[in-house]
């Protein structure tokens, strides 16, 4: 690969990562990310656009929350293909794997499964807790561990009680669509290891079609 190439393929890496943790941005957005021109980002957009690695949406222009004349703004978006960028924890054997233990075990024998993995989360979880005694602290723990786990997890404070829980991408995903009762226990997961105090629901999910999950977790609850 020559050094132009290698500099191309850096640069749209940069790209899909801007996208996936911060959501549609338009050229100009990315431009001061990446610190090139807005020429150069849209020459990078458009290629991509070509692999099919991002796609656009044009919205009306807006100045002070009003709208504003010109021409549409381009907003990019990743599509399913730029998946293929980031990692994948379990894929197909993931899947195989699953598969097998219905037709050997039933699905009791799977339930068992996401128990004895729900255990060994909340016991890993709450270790790399145990001396943090606000709940902000415990968010950025769990979100630092979740992200070493491959899912680019990151806390939005919303309130003074209020946060949410980002995560910009599963890297379980397949196994996630053949057994649906891993993300329902993640949601437990979570709420044993940040405590009874604590309300997590979950708003959006990246196998309902969100371009992430995102986790409303409430201090006070009851």
């Amino acid at each position: 690969m020559s050094k132009s190439s290698a500099r191309n393929h850096k640069t749209r890496q940069k790209i899909i990562g801007l996208l996936k943790t911060k959501g549609p941005l338009v050229a100009d957005d990315l431009a001061g990310e990446l610190g090139l021109s807005a020429m150069a980002a849209r020459q990078h957009l458009y290629a991509m656009a070509r692999e099919k690695l991002v796609s656009y949406r044009e919205e009306p222009r807006r100045q002070d929350n009003r709208p504003a004349k010109g021409r549409p703004a381009k907003h990019w978006r990743l599509t399913a293909a730029s998946d293929a960028f980031f990692p994948d924890g379990h894929g197909a054997f993931s899947v195989e794997l699953i598969a097998n233990l219905r037709k050997a075990f039933g699905e009791e024998g799977v339930e068992k499964l996401l128990e004895l993995r729900a255990a060994d989360q909340v016991k890993a979880y709450g270790t790399a807790m145990k001396a943090a005694r606000s709940l902000p602290k415990r968010l950025e723990i769990l979100a630092g561990l979740r992200s070493r786990e491959g899912y680019m997890a990151e806390v939005a404070r919303q309130g003074p009680r209020e946060f949410l829980l980002l995560e910009h991408h599963c890297p379980i995903c397949s196994a996630a669509k053949s057994c649906t009762g891993i993300c329902a226990r993640e949601l437990e997961v979570f709420q044993e290891v940040l405590g009874k105090d604590v309300s997590v629901e979950r708003e959006s999910h990246i196998l309902a079609g969100a371009s992430r999950c995102a986790y409303r977790i409430r201090r006070g609850a009851g």
